[in-house]
Protein backbone atom coordinates (compact mmCIF):
# COMPACT_ATOMS: atom_id res chain seq x y z
CA UNK A 1 0.00 0.00 0.00
CA UNK A 2 2.98 2.26 0.95
CA UNK A 3 4.44 1.68 -2.77
CA UNK A 4 1.23 2.68 -4.31
CA UNK A 5 0.86 5.60 -2.29
CA UNK A 6 4.40 6.60 -3.65
CA UNK A 7 3.64 6.08 -6.82
CA UNK A 8 0.82 8.10 -7.41
CA UNK A 9 2.49 11.31 -5.03
CA UNK A 10 4.98 10.77 -7.61
CA UNK A 11 3.08 10.65 -10.64
CA UNK A 12 0.98 13.59 -9.27
CA UNK A 13 4.42 15.07 -8.66
CA UNK A 14 5.26 14.62 -12.41
CA UNK A 15 1.99 15.65 -13.61
CA UNK A 16 2.43 18.63 -11.56
CA UNK A 17 6.14 19.46 -12.94
CA UNK A 18 4.45 19.37 -16.43
CA UNK A 19 2.05 21.97 -16.13
CA UNK A 20 4.27 24.52 -14.87
CA UNK A 21 7.47 23.55 -16.05
CA UNK A 22 6.50 21.95 -19.50
CA UNK A 23 6.68 19.36 -21.35
CA UNK A 24 10.78 19.11 -20.80
CA UNK A 25 11.09 19.37 -17.59
CA UNK A 26 13.08 16.52 -16.91
CA UNK A 27 16.00 17.93 -19.29
CA UNK A 28 15.05 21.02 -17.74
CA UNK A 29 16.09 19.56 -14.07
CA UNK A 30 19.14 17.60 -15.88
CA UNK A 31 20.51 20.57 -17.67
CA UNK A 32 20.74 22.92 -14.55
CA UNK A 33 23.86 23.11 -12.19
CA UNK A 34 22.23 25.27 -10.04
CA UNK A 35 18.71 24.74 -8.58
CA UNK A 36 16.94 26.81 -6.20
CA UNK A 37 13.90 28.80 -4.79
CA UNK A 38 15.38 32.45 -3.59
CA UNK A 39 14.87 35.99 -2.81
CA UNK A 40 16.06 38.74 -5.77
CA UNK A 41 18.56 41.04 -3.77
CA UNK A 42 19.58 43.19 -6.03
CA UNK A 43 20.36 43.45 -10.10
CA UNK A 44 22.83 45.51 -10.88
CA UNK A 45 24.80 46.24 -14.69
CA UNK A 46 27.90 45.87 -14.47
CA UNK A 47 31.35 45.11 -16.78
CA UNK A 48 32.61 41.88 -15.52
CA UNK A 49 36.38 41.23 -15.73
CA UNK A 50 36.94 38.03 -17.08
CA UNK A 51 39.63 35.08 -16.38
CA UNK A 52 42.09 34.22 -18.47
CA UNK A 53 41.19 31.77 -21.39
CA UNK A 54 42.86 28.41 -21.95
CA UNK A 55 45.01 30.27 -24.25
CA UNK A 56 46.53 32.20 -21.69
CA UNK A 57 45.10 35.44 -22.81
CA UNK A 58 42.99 37.58 -21.35
CA UNK A 59 39.30 37.74 -22.30
CA UNK A 60 38.88 41.12 -21.73
CA UNK A 61 35.32 42.44 -20.27
CA UNK A 62 32.00 41.30 -20.31
CA UNK A 63 29.31 43.57 -20.25
CA UNK A 64 26.97 41.76 -17.66
CA UNK A 65 24.51 41.79 -14.84
CA UNK A 66 25.35 40.94 -11.06
CA UNK A 67 22.21 39.02 -9.33
CA UNK A 68 22.48 38.12 -5.88
CA UNK A 69 19.73 35.89 -4.40
CA UNK A 70 19.09 34.69 -1.00
CA UNK A 71 19.00 30.99 -1.66
CA UNK A 72 15.79 29.29 0.78
CA UNK A 73 15.17 25.93 -0.53
CA UNK A 74 18.64 24.08 -2.41
CA UNK A 75 17.81 22.23 -4.70
CA UNK A 76 21.02 21.77 -6.39
CA UNK A 77 24.63 23.17 -6.29
CA UNK A 78 23.55 25.88 -3.70
CA UNK A 79 23.76 25.78 0.24
CA UNK A 80 20.04 26.93 1.91
CA UNK A 81 20.78 30.71 3.27
CA UNK A 82 23.61 30.76 0.82
CA UNK A 83 23.72 34.65 -0.54
CA UNK A 84 24.64 33.99 -4.08
CA UNK A 85 26.49 36.11 -6.72
CA UNK A 86 25.82 35.44 -9.91
CA UNK A 87 26.90 37.60 -13.28
CA UNK A 88 24.65 36.89 -16.60
CA UNK A 89 26.31 38.30 -20.42
CA UNK A 90 24.13 41.00 -20.88
CA UNK A 91 22.43 39.69 -24.25
CA UNK A 92 21.34 36.70 -22.37
CA UNK A 93 19.16 38.95 -19.70
CA UNK A 94 16.91 40.26 -22.39
CA UNK A 95 15.76 36.64 -23.57
CA UNK A 96 13.74 36.34 -20.45
CA UNK A 97 11.28 37.44 -17.70
CA UNK A 98 13.32 40.55 -16.25
CA UNK A 99 13.89 39.92 -11.95
CA UNK A 100 13.51 42.41 -9.69
CA UNK A 101 14.49 43.11 -6.10
CA UNK A 102 12.36 41.20 -3.71
CA UNK A 103 11.07 39.14 -5.95
CA UNK A 104 10.65 35.27 -5.01
CA UNK A 105 11.68 33.03 -7.73
CA UNK A 106 12.62 28.95 -8.42
CA UNK A 107 15.37 29.30 -10.78
CA UNK A 108 17.18 26.53 -12.84
CA UNK A 109 20.87 27.89 -13.84
CA UNK A 110 23.45 26.53 -16.19
CA UNK A 111 26.59 25.88 -14.45
CA UNK A 112 29.12 28.72 -14.34
CA UNK A 113 31.19 29.23 -18.02
CA UNK A 114 34.76 29.58 -18.14
CA UNK A 115 34.14 33.38 -17.98
CA UNK A 116 31.90 32.93 -15.04
CA UNK A 117 28.88 33.52 -16.65
CA UNK A 118 25.26 31.72 -16.40
CA UNK A 119 21.65 32.34 -17.08
CA UNK A 120 18.36 30.40 -16.32
CA UNK A 121 17.96 26.90 -18.71
CA UNK A 122 15.89 27.75 -21.52
CA UNK A 123 15.53 31.67 -20.68
CA UNK A 124 12.21 32.38 -19.67
CA UNK A 125 11.70 28.43 -19.23
CA UNK A 126 14.33 28.06 -15.94
CA UNK A 127 12.44 30.99 -14.06
CA UNK A 128 8.71 30.35 -11.89
CA UNK A 129 7.39 33.37 -10.43
CA UNK A 130 6.82 32.08 -6.73
CA UNK A 131 4.34 34.18 -4.37
CA UNK A 132 5.29 36.23 -1.32
CA UNK A 133 5.51 33.61 0.94
CA UNK A 134 7.67 31.41 -1.63
CA UNK A 135 5.84 28.48 -0.84
CA UNK A 136 3.61 27.87 -3.92
CA UNK A 137 3.64 28.67 -7.86
CA UNK A 138 2.27 32.60 -8.04
CA UNK A 139 -1.34 32.30 -9.21
CA UNK A 140 -0.80 33.12 -12.57
CA UNK A 141 2.24 31.92 -14.45
CA UNK A 142 3.06 32.39 -18.43
CA UNK A 143 2.41 28.80 -20.00
CA UNK A 144 5.73 27.50 -20.96
CA UNK A 145 6.64 27.46 -24.48
CA UNK A 146 9.21 25.14 -26.43
CA UNK A 147 12.34 26.47 -26.58
CA UNK A 148 12.44 27.35 -29.94
CA UNK A 149 9.57 30.02 -28.83
CA UNK A 150 11.46 32.10 -26.52
CA UNK A 151 11.25 35.22 -28.04
CA UNK A 152 8.07 37.02 -28.51
CA UNK A 153 7.29 39.21 -31.41
CA UNK A 154 4.61 42.48 -31.27
CA UNK A 155 2.43 39.90 -33.56
CA UNK A 156 2.64 36.98 -31.48
CA UNK A 157 -0.54 36.16 -29.70
CA UNK A 158 0.31 36.25 -25.84
CA UNK A 159 0.77 32.87 -23.96
CA UNK A 160 -2.19 32.10 -21.82
CA UNK A 161 -1.73 31.57 -18.70
CA UNK A 162 -2.41 28.23 -15.52
CA UNK A 163 -4.30 28.54 -12.85
CA UNK A 164 -1.48 27.44 -10.59
CA UNK A 165 -3.59 27.71 -7.19
CA UNK A 166 -1.87 25.76 -4.22
CA UNK A 167 1.26 24.14 -6.45
CA UNK A 168 3.28 24.06 -3.88
CA UNK A 169 7.38 24.74 -4.56
CA UNK A 170 7.77 21.03 -2.30
CA UNK A 171 5.97 19.18 -5.24
CA UNK A 172 7.87 20.58 -7.83
CA UNK A 173 11.33 19.94 -5.81
CA UNK A 174 10.55 16.27 -5.43
CA UNK A 175 9.61 15.83 -8.81
CA UNK A 176 13.24 17.91 -9.73
CA UNK A 177 14.80 15.69 -7.57
CA UNK A 178 13.51 12.51 -8.89
CA UNK A 179 14.02 13.43 -12.37
CA UNK A 180 17.95 14.03 -11.51
CA UNK A 181 18.38 11.28 -9.47
CA UNK A 182 16.85 9.08 -12.39
CA UNK A 183 20.21 10.72 -14.40
CA UNK A 184 22.58 8.90 -12.26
Amino acid sequence: MALSCSAAAQQSDEVVAERILGPHWKQLSRRAGMIFTGTVLSTTTQTATTQHTGTGRSAGATPAIELRFRIEEAIAGVDPGQVLTIHEWTGAWTMHRPMSKGQHILIFLYPPSRLGLTSPVGGPLGQVALDPSGKSVSKTTPRPTFALNLRSSSSAPPRPTVDNARVSVLQLERAIRSARSEEE
